[in-house]
């Protein structure tokens, strides 16, 4: 396993592993100036285990629930791994997160950053075709820190990946996140059935606990009684974003933290985004400094397209064919207020 070290000319700080493509550490600073690390993880990537819930990893072949981990293409039925009760999560057992990626660090006008490399093989997680995927992540001189998906296929398959950092604008240890404020550019959502896949509805947000479409705390309504908030222990529910166009790269959501005035914009070209407030973290994960992450601990913004998609045909499609690209941009960017 390698590590590098990302940095821009605001001293604005990135470290990354090659295991997983993990961003370990992400320092930013505050209104004052003062620097704390915003991202949950590990002091050592030999700590990634079995138990570590995505921390910081890239998820894939596909990011979120599929349901009974199967779906079919061209009447060919797949089974993928069930390690999600009898559902598949973010790419199976032994998927993306747990891979040592190919890293080569890269430079720019700008920028600096580092690509990642994996070929996922024909039959991986039960997945079809070999796919061949490159990340890349940029940290820019604007304080953005920007993620660049492709991917290419020998054989018809599905993909949709994401980043699964766990953010805390107050610092990585600074305890639950129900202060922050956020901001989610969506008319509506999908809701979610006891095993939190989601049932082929869009529900408007107007009216609902799930309504960010102006600065909400997080912790003002997410103990509600709506029966989504309960089959998610709190928000853990795709977004339906507002596009300009189908793959534009667009507004997703605004967060932030009044006490530090730390700023997170959450841009991509995705048309959904998981928000995610961390309702699994229990403290059984020992991060850096011995910090423990407990419930609510950090909140995720995990850009994607729509969760069980191969098995709803009135999502927007994750097929990707032979011949075809799959692209993909999310831009994390970084302020004060």
């Amino acid at each position: 396993m390698n590590e590098f070290i990302l940095e821009n000319k605001s001293r604005i700080r990135m470290r990354v592993s090659d295991y997983g493509g993990i961003v370990m550490e992400l320092h930013v600073p505050d209104r004052d100036g003062v620097f704390s690390d915003v991202v949950l993880g590990c002091s050592a990537a030999k700590d990634y285990g079995e138990g570590s819930p995505y921390l910081g990893a890239i998820v894939g072949r596909y990011g979120n629930r599929i349901a009974q981990g199967r779906f079919s293409l061209d009447g060919q039925d797949y089974q993928l791994a069930r390690n999600n009760g009898e559902n598949h999560l973010h790419g199976g057992i032994r998927a993306f997160d747990k891979v040592i990626w190919n890293a080569e660090p890269i430079s720019g006008e700008g920028y600096t950053g580092l690509r990642l490399n994996h070929l996922s093989p024909d039959g991986e997680e039960g997945y079809p075709g070999n796919l061949d995927v490159v990340v890349t992540y940029k940290l820019t001189d604007q304080n953005e820190w920007i993620i660049e998906y492709n991917a290419t296929t020998d054989q018809p398959t599905v993909v949709n990946l994401t980043q699964h950092s766990y953010f805390n604008l107050s610092g990585h240890a600074a305890g639950q996140n129900l202060d922050h404020e956020v901001v989610i550019n969506a008319d509506s959502y999908t809701p979610v059935d006891a095993n939190l896949i989601p049932n082929g509805l869009l529900a408007l947000v107007e009216g609902t606990p799930f309504d960010f479409r102006r600065s909400v705390k997080i912790g003002d309504r997410i103990d509600d009684s709506h029966e989504q908030l309960k089959r998610g222990r709190g928000y853990d529910h795709n977004f339906v974003l507002n596009k300009e166009a189908p793959h534009s790269l667009d507004l997703a959501a605004t967060v932030y933290e009044p006490h530090s005035g730390r700023t997170l914009d959450v841009l991509t070209t995705e048309p959904g985004v998981q928000f995610y407030t961390g309702n699994f973290l229990d403290g059984s994960v020992v991060g850096k400094e011995g910090a423990r992450y407990r419930f609510r601990n950090g909140f995720c913004l995990e850009t994607q397209h729509f969760p069980d998609s191969p098995n709803q045909p009135n999502f927007p499609t994750t097929r990707l064919n032979p011949g075809q690209v799959y692209r993909s941009t999310t831009i994390y960017r970084f302020g004060v207020r």
